[in-house]
């Protein structure tokens, strides 16, 4: 994500846009968007929200699945401004 920061920039901005506040920092390996990222598609995690991740009781609120949507819908307003 070093070399594409407004990637990140973005997201963050999207993100206090809509009224969630930005938690920034880097994860390595374990996710499908840092497989993509290394085969050269800038792709950062925006957030899970969820809880007990990976253990038999995971979850994700459904609120926390509508902010996720309020947050990807305003990624794309912010790159059709660009």
């Amino acid at each position: 994500m070093a070399k594409h920061p407004e990637v990140v920039e973005i997201a963050e901005q999207a993100m206090k846009n809509v009224g969630v506040k930005p938690n920034v920092f880097p994860v390595r390996g374990g996710t499908d968007g840092s497989k993509i990222s290394y085969m050269g598609l800038p792709t950062p995690n925006i957030f899970a929200g969820g809880e007990n991740m990976h253990g038999r009781f995971e979850y994700v609120s459904i609120q926390t699945m509508e902010r996720a949507v309020d947050v990807i819908i305003e990624i794309a307003k912010l790159y059709v401004k660009k």
